[in-house]
């Protein structure tokens, strides 16, 4: 069974440093286990912070603009054509780890069959892998308008600032009904420990449920491109065994 996490958030918050912050927590505790990274941000860093310029994405397949490694299968059906593509856009980033990339999307309210088969396909492609992890837009919805998938954990990372907090509650509130009932808070990140008293009290005003906080790492500022931190892993593998996943030895 896949595990599925959404990181979601304002964009600039820390979305794509976290996520590969939670990747490299999940495969040291889990070596042998399968990950997807799911790019569903507009602005595609996750790939650039590996070091990858993926062009080819499920846009390209949807738009008909996809240009394939190797020619078409002949006698295929749509589905099976889209399945087949979604195979053709994946990049390895090591042996048990892959990643692809959603870039625009269609509507849940496009009638056209293309967007339900390429649900259909996303699901099937999403249960071979033993994590999922989404780096997403703004909230659950966008990703929710290309695949429906239960989601196990949704991480909603906001800023250490009132604006931030007020818009994270916004975030929440949207993503509450496709979170479906699973684990759904936020994570407040670039936290300095003079702000924790301040952040309480912000906290209490909006009612939200705080999963943990994150230090801010100034080298960040000088290394933009990779979106790595020791800082921020720590902080993650601190916080790891309060989210909705199972450990190494439940993921059989």
């Amino acid at each position: 069974m896949t595990v599925s996490i959404a990181i979601t958030g304002k964009s600039g918050s820390g979305k794509t440093t976290i996520t590969k912050a939670l990747w490299h927590v999940i495969r040291e505790k889990n070596p042998d286990k399968s990950v997807l990274l799911f790019d569903n941000d507009l602005t595609g860093e996750l790939g650039h912070s590996f070091g990858k310029d993926i062009r080819q994405t499920i846009y390209g397949i949807r738009s008909g603009k996809h240009e394939y490694k190797t020619g078409i299968p002949e006698n295929m059906t749509k589905q099976e054509y889209i399945e087949w593509a979604l195979e053709d856009i994946l990049v390895p980033l090591d042996d048990n780890t892959d990643i692809i990339v959603s870039w625009l999307i269609g509507s849940k309210d496009c009638r056209c069959p293309i967007t339900r088969q390429i649900n259909d396909a996303l699901v099937k492609l999403i249960s071979r892998y033993d994590f999922v992890i989404f780096d997403c837009e703004f909230d659950l919805k966008y990703l929710y308008q290309l695949v429906d998938i239960p989601i196990n954990v949704t991480l909603v990372i906001a800023r250490p600032n009132e604006a931030s907090v007020h818009l994270a509650k916004r975030i929440e509130e949207y993503s509450a009904k496709y979170a479906a009932g699973e684990q759904l808070g936020v994570i407040l990140n670039k936290v300095n420990k003079q702000e924790i008293e301040p952040l309480l009290e912000l906290l209490n005003k909006y009612d939200l449920t705080i999963l943990g906080t994150i230090p801010k790492d100034d080298l960040l500022k000088e290394n933009r491109v990779s979106k790595e931190s020791s800082i921020v892993k720590n902080a993650i593998e601190q916080l790891y065994y309060r989210l909705n996943i199972p450990q190494q030895e439940e993921i059989q």
